[in-house]
């Protein structure tokens, strides 16, 4: 039992969520103490990365510090009922000095985008749980077999009595149900559904999230999912599905780059497939998204053999200067080696 009294629900074989991270968090908060504080997010920000700020930045607000949320893009407009007030800013809008960095849900140092990387070079703490990440910063609170960095943060707060009121309590839900797939992936875990448990007596409220995730979808949004359907290929004996988004398909459909996300979901989910991908034409490059039905495929090492990384069963990627006739072949190739 804690020496704080307080034992998350569930039966006496789990007397705290992350007993080897708790303790370590504990103990970078205190080291935190009368510091200012950038909580930082990646590029084109999901539920579980604006999630974890807002939940992060609550607390840090809480215990007195001031307190700002970096992101090299914006909120999309789905995730916006979580900020309550908070502001989060671009790199070029923050100028500040003398301030500790804190990254969440960065699966390296560079996902958060070169000019934050190069404001802050040395990130007081990190807390993620990509399976590719190696630990970039001073303090890092990592944990690969947790499904989102909200449950990480969840576990380590409840472990420690620390405050989750209502707001913050929606952040964290709005983060594991998002990097669950609704509770569906591999990830999902008996400690998964204890920590939401315990977030919705707290004040989590999954119609809110449900409504304001999966139920606001714009016209752009359905066109922009028309055509991926429409480009779908099977490749590998019907095996691996993928879909390509060209470019300049967000102003033909009146979408936004953040609308991509969940397609590459319709891709994994074909009968039969075992991997799906989306790729995505930029004109810098090349951005793919990978998702496999099962661990075993090991997508993280698919995406590192182009420059991406991420977990087992989800991984992305970015390679500029490429195209899609000379891209295309060499991810199915990569991809089918690992089928086998």
């Amino acid at each position: 039992m804690k020496s704080n009294g307080y034992r998350p629900p569930g039966p006496p074989d789990m007397e705290t969520f992350y007993p080897d991270l708790s303790p370590r968090f504990a103990a970078f908060l205190a080291q935190l103490r009368g510091r200012n504080v950038a909580v930082v997010g990646h590029a084109r920000p999901d539920g579980d990365c604006i999630g974890s700020q807002v939940a992060l930045a609550r607390l840090l607000r809480a215990r007195g510090h001031e307190v700002a949320c970096l992101n090299p893009d914006p909120v999309p407009r789905r995730l916006q009922f979580l900020l309550d007030g908070l502001v989060f800013l671009s790199p070029d809008k923050f100028e500040a000095e003398d301030w500790a960095a804190v990254f969440v849900d960065c699966a390296d140092h560079d996902r958060a985008g070169q000019a934050i990387r190069a404001r802050f070079p040395a990130p007081a703490g990190a807390i993620d749980h990509h399976l590719s990440n190696g630990g970039f910063a001073s303090h890092n609170f990592i944990d690969p077999a947790s499904a989102a960095t909200a449950e990480i943060l969840a576990g380590m707060m409840l472990d420690n009595g620390l405050p989750v009121d209502a707001v913050t309590a929606q952040a964290l839900y709005t983060g594991i149900l998002t990097d669950t797939g609704q509770f569906r992936f591999n990830s999902t875990s008996r400690r998964t559904f204890l920590l939401a448990a315990e977030l919705l007596t707290r004040g989590a409220n999954p119609t809110q999230a449900g409504y304001e995730l999966y139920e606001r979808e714009t016209v752009g949004k359905l066109r922009l999912l028309q055509r991926f359907l429409a480009s779908l290929r099977l490749e590998s004996g019907g095996r691996i599905c993928l879909g390509v988004l060209p470019a300049g398909v967000f102003a033909e459909t009146g979408s936004l780059p953040e609308d991509t996300e969940g397609l590459v979901d319709y891709a994994r989910a074909v009968d039969g497939v075992e991997i799906g991908g989306l790729i995505e034409e930029r004109p810098e490059g090349i951005k793919a998204s990978l998702r496999a039905k099962v661990p075993a495929y090991r997508l993280d090492l698919v995406a590192g053999q182009f420059g991406g990384g991420g977990h087992a069963c989800a991984a992305g990627l970015n390679v500029p200067g490429e195209t899609l006739a000379t891209f295309y072949p060499r991810l199915v190739a990569a991809l089918t080696n690992r089928l086998h």
